[in-house]
Formats: C-alpha cells, structure tokens, sequence
C-alpha cells in the first residue's frame, strides 16, 4: 500500500482517528457502536469547551427525533470504555441541565506511516453470497487501500458464548424464542487469474425452513449433514443440498455431535456426547448402517487427514494424532484451552483449530504443524478480545473462510493463502455476510463454488400460560425477553431483552420501565432482592469472565459482588437478604470443576457448601429452607436441606429452567426433550411429580 499521512487525537492511552472512526487504546481497537464514537468525536474536538446536548443531538442524528435517554445511554458506555485518566478523573464531565465536556488534555497527531487497526463498519442490512467479479477490482483495490474492505461490525447481538453455560441462562420456559435456524447456500466462483480480488456478496438461498436449532455442518456434494439441537438433545440430519425437507438418521448414540466427513465422502466421525466432555468417537457410514468405535479413542473433537490416513483428535487439553482405525495414537501438542473444530489443510502440513478460553469468554484460531512444532495463535491482535471460530480452507486451499463475532454479531470472513499472513505480516481479512442474519460455520461445497453457512435471526415472545383456560396469551405485550423475576410484593418484574442482552425492569402493568444495563455488557438470570430494591444478575463484557453484579432497582452502575477474575453465575438471593448463592460456571459438563458457593454480601466471605461437588445452579427456596440445584449432565434435580446441611435427590428427570413456586411448595421445571416437551412440578415435602402443561409443538 502507499504510504499515507494520518490524523488522529491523543489521551491518555488513547488514539481516535476521526477518519475510520476508531478509538485505539494501547494500539488495540475498542468496541464503540458508530453513535458512540460520534459523539467521542464531537467531544474531543471541542476539548475543554461545553457542548450543548441539544447540539449533539442534532450532528449525531441530524434526520432522527430521539429521546435524550438516546445521548445519556452513549455518553454512559463512553465512560465505562474510558476509564477514569491517571489522576483518577473520568474523561467525560457532565454540565448539569446543560451538556458534556470533554475535560482530559488532547494532543493532535500526524502519522505518516499505515495505520493498522480494524475499524468500525456500518449496521449490516443483508445476508450475502461472496463470488469473484474481476470488473470490480480496480474499485476493491481502492477500498482495500483506503480500509474500506473487510472491517468488523458495529452491531449488538447475543453472541455464543465459549463459556458453557447452564441451561437456565439459555432463556426461561415463559420465552417463545425461536431461533430461526437454517442453513444457507452461499455461491462461490473461484478464479484462477492474478492478481486475485477479494471475494463478494451475489446471492444465498435459503436450503432448510424448519426453524429448528441447527449444528455441526459438513457436506459430501449432493447432501448436507448436520446435527438438529433441542434443549441438551440432539439429532442426525440430512438435507439435500439445493433444498427441502429434512431427514433424520437413525443412530443408536444418545447425543451424537458430527466432528468431520470422511475424504471419501462416505463416513462421518462422530463423537457421543457434546460440549468439551470427551467420549467415545465413532464412525458413522453412510447413507446408513451401522456405527463402530473408533477403537478406544476418547475425546471431543477430530478430524480425518486429507489422505483419510489419519485421524487427529482433541482430549482433554491435549491434541493427538492416530491412525484411522483409532491405533498407534501420539501426542501431537498441549494447548491453552479445549480444542474444537479441528480441521487439516488441503496439503495435510498443517491443523487448525479453535481454542475455547472460559476464563476469558473468548474464541481463538490457533495452527500447528503436523509434526507437532510451531503451535501459535493465527490472528493475534485482531479482533480483541477474539471470537473466531470454524475455520474451513476452500477447495483448492486458496481462501481459509471462518466465523468471527465482533459487538454481538456474528458473521462470516475469508482471507486469501498467500503467505503474507503466516510470515507474521498483517493480516486482511474479507468480510462475506452482513446480516441481518448472524452466521455461523462456513463449509465451503465440494466443487468449490458455494458456502454451507448456519444463519440465524433470534426472535422471542414473552408469554404466560392461564392454568383455568389451559391457553398461552402473550405477557407485557409479547416483547422479546427472557430470564423474567418478580419482585417478593409481586408489582415489579425484571428482565433480559433478547437476543441484545440489556437489563429491564417495571411494574407489572408495564409501567415505568427502565433499562438499568448498556451494552457491551450481556446480562442473564436477574434476580430481585426479598426487600425489592436490589438485583443480582449475571453479566459478561467482552474479553472478561461471568461475573455476578448487584444493581440498585432505580438504576447506576452495576458493583460486581465479588473481585475475583473467575467465571460464576446463577444468583440466588437467600431469605434475609444478606447472602447469595451461586454456582461455578468455569466448564459445565466437566462435574469436577464445579460447587455451590454462598456468599456473605457485607463480610464478603464465601463458604462452599458441603458435598456440592459437581453441582450448579442454585436457587434458594423463599422459606431458607432449602436450596434446589443440579449436575453438570443436568438430568435430575438435587435438594439440600440447610438445616441437616444434606443433600437429596428432589426428581429423576432431564430438569431446566426450574423455579420455585411463591409458597415454596413446589419446583417448577420443563423437561426439553424432541418428542415430549412440558413443564412439570415436583412438590419438596413428598417429591410427587405433576405434568402442568405439554409444550408439544
């Protein structure tokens, strides 16, 4: 590229280029929505001077009535993403009734040399196709020079979280949250001429209409295969290619999870279970017939060599290679974190991978060789924190296409195998979708002209059932929410917005509402204090653990409850309302690493409660009595008494999303299962279990 002079603002440890519009802390982008960076930018310029909030109001949305709550929620996310500067003072002064001022001292900068860092890009609008167009490249080398191509999203939306989170934060049984997830054709044209310009969007086709949770996707040219998810069960599956019904494959595994398809086409490895817990792999033939073990490999994810020779798997923390038959098994490598989606190059040099980093809720591409040595990160610094993921190299090896999330969107990049990339230049990646689907999993077909991509659009309807009408009528006008809490006097209620993840609460009547959380933050499980003026929930910002913070009802910041930097969640207020139980939430499905907890709010002392070992999710009963929780593999309930301090098991059955009734007579839970979904109740004093209502269809 040729050189360019640049200007840019400097403090503190900051830089903002008004030209890409982004702010750079310590050479690193921070994610700010574009309405956010305007009015930073706004600010900055006028350093020292007040500006009115009238006038920023019209410069940030010249054409657009807003409310002022619009420019007070921004100006909050500006100062939670500055900090405070060296002296301790915020960035950012509010003139009561009148405006902000940007207080800390500005110094302009001129760069002659090429700013790297990734920039802010518009709302996407579309879900896309990427081919070839040679017309089009003196104008994509244009935007390529000028960093037009490629830059990451601004959007917010929920995204996935590496962190494997129990069921209860996956939304509440009141939630109608379908999402809409099907599998998109993406046509690719692949050209042989140099110099190569970067894919583009022509079309998609929608392949699959079913609305139901998709996984795991692979292809052998005229089928696509993949897994079908309802609650903590899943499902072989098959549709062709160019569209229509889906077909189910029988398996005698209970919860099968496709790692890869065979070079030939004609088997899938399959693993028998989900998540991180290594299990049995097993190879699965096809069309159908009968599946065998692999012989005693145990693990969580792998992949077939290019010659099918060889099998690489993850257990564990540890990469190994083996033979196809499962013998001869080698440690290749010890990595940082659990290893998912293992897939070789074209040439079977080298195996990528995703690293999943619970501490940090953050996803990684990672390589090694295949003979074990250079083990590295692929992308370093670029996207912070890291949310890449399912990596596939194109027919061919030319493009490595992969999913990466960026301020809670998700969508699919490409970049180009051209060495500069693996010899530690920076790298530029394309951008192929842009909503208004989130997409997932690119698997490029087998004749290199198209994309396989997960997309989903999340939806939701707040509901309540009438046990005398037996009939689901929507509740607070059907909004999209879920992780409802009633506050003890019953006139409150608080919620997460879905899919954004924002904290709500107001009366019943729907009254008086206010948001109470801002994104980057993702807030689940809120639960309101026995004297209603507190609530407990879980929250998530980029690049740091789940934590449990306590915000006032009226609103301010959020005080996380404890300081330490490790994954919790699942809050539970006890009775007097001076303590809160909570579980572990560092690796669910690995029973080992996980505890009931309690903490004393004033003394700030935690206690684990006796014989928890490999429990979660708590919830404290209204009376103190008792505390209901459950395993990692989430198929019974668990009951302790606080008073003998034992622990019992309460019901024998595939229990999520449980609550206890207001007289604490009864847990209320749904059993998620694809044949015969509904809510049940189990009574604590006799453990009789009830059918309340079926959730079929």
């Amino acid at each position: 590229m040729n050189e360019q002079v640049k200007h840019f603002y400097a403090f503190g440890p900051f830089r903002l280029d008004p030209q890409e519009r982004v702010l750079l802390r310590d050479g690193r982008p921070v994610p700010l929505t574009p309405k956010a960076v305007e009015i930073l930018l706004l600010l900055v310029e006028k350093a020292a001077h007040l500006v009115d909030k009238d006038d920023l109001m019209k410069r940030v949305w010249p054409d657009t009535f807003v409310e002022e709550g619009n420019l007070t929620k921004n100006v909050f996310v500006l100062r939670r993403a500055l900090g405070n500067g060296d002296a301790g003072q915020e960035y950012i002064e509010t003139v009561p009734k009148r405006g902000y001022r940007f207080v800390a001292r500005v110094t302009a900068v001129v760069s002659n040399s090429e700013d790297q860092a990734i920039k802010p890009e518009p709302q996407p609008s579309a879900l896309a196709t990427a081919a070839f167009d040679p017309t089009a490249l003196p104008r994509l080398n244009r935007d390529t020079d000028s960093g037009r191509a490629g830059a990451p999203p601004a959007t917010a939306e929920r995204a996935p979280m590496p962190v494997a989170l129990p069921r209860p934060l996956w939304g509440k049984w009141v939630v109608a949250s379908g999402c809409a997830a099907l599998i998109v054709a993406a046509g690719f044209a692949f050209l042989l001429t140099r110099p190569l310009p970067p894919p583009r969007v022509l079309s998609s086709v929608q392949v699959t209409n079913d609305s139901r949770q998709k996984s795991a996707i692979v292809t052998d040219g005229p089928r696509i295969y993949f897994m079908e998810v309802s609650g903590s069960e899943s499902t072989l599956a098959q549709v062709s290619a160019s569209g229509g019904d889906t077909a189910f494959i029988p398996t005698s595994l209970q919860t099968p999870h496709i790692l890869d398809i065979s070079p030939a086409r004609s088997e899938l490895l399959v693993a028998g279970g989900t998540g991180f817990v290594d299990s049995q792999l097993t190879v699965s033939p096809l069309p159908a017939g009968s599946v065998r073990r692999l012989g005693d490999v145990m693990a969580h994810a792998g992949t077939w060599s290019p010659d099918g020779q060889r099998i690489a798997y993850a257990r564990g923390t540890e990469l190994y290679m083996a033979r196809s038959d499962g013998s001869g098994s080698q440690k290749l490598a010890s990595v940082p974190g659990n290893a998912t989606w293992m897939r070789w190059s074209p040439d079977g040099a080298r195996l990528r991978f995703t690293i999943n980093d619970p501490k940090t809720s953050s996803r990684a591409l990672w390589e090694v060789l295949a003979d074990g040595s250079k083990l590295h990160p692929l992308l370093p610094g670029w996207n912070n924190p890291p949310l890449e993921c399912c990596g596939n190299w194109t027919r061919g090896g030319k493009y490595f296409v992969f999913q990466s999330g960026r301020n809670g969107r998700f969508d699919i990049w490409a970049w180009r195998e051209n060495g500069g990339l693996f010899q530690n230049a920076t790298p530029h990646a394309v951008r192929l979708t842009s909503g208004p689907m989130n997409t997932f999993t690119p698997v490029p077909s087998t004749d290199g002209k198209k994309l396989f991509v997960k997309g989903e659009q999340p939806r939701g309807e707040l509901g309540r059932y009438d046990l005398k009408s037996g009939q689901f009528a929507p509740y607070l006008s059907g909004i999209s929410a879920e992780g409802v809490d009633f506050s003890k006097d019953g006139k409150w209620v608080v919620y997460s917005a879905y899919p954004e993840g924002t904290l709500w609460r107001s009366h019943v009547d729907a009254s008086e509402r206010l948001q109470l959380t801002y994104p980057p933050m993702m807030v689940g499980l809120p639960n309101w204090s026995p004297d209603g003026k507190r609530i407990a929930f879980c929250g998530n910002e980029p690049g740091r653990p789940w934590k449990i913070y306590i915000i006032s009802a009226d609103g301010g910041i959020p005080q996380q409850a404890m300081p330490e930097e490790q994954n919790e969640c699942d809050p539970s207020w006890a009775p007097d309302g001076n303590s809160l139980a909570f579980g572990d939430l560092f690796a669910v499905g690995r029973s080992s690493t996980t505890a009931i907890h309690v903490l004393d709010i004033q003394s700030q002392r935690v206690t684990t409660l006796p014989g928890s070992d490999g429990l979660f999710a708590p919830r404290w009963s209204p009376d103190g009595r008792y505390i209901v929780a459950q395993p990692a593999d989430q198929q019974k309930l668990i009951l302790f008494d606080t008073k003998h301090k034992e622990w019992a098991e309460l019901v024998d059955l595939p229990a999520g999303f449980y609550s206890w009734s207001r007289d604490g007579k009864f847990v209320y839970f749904d059993v998620h299962s694809i044949n015969e979904p509904a809510i049940y109740r189990v009574r604590a004093a006799d453990r009789k279990v009830e059918r309340v209502v079926s959730l079929k269809g």
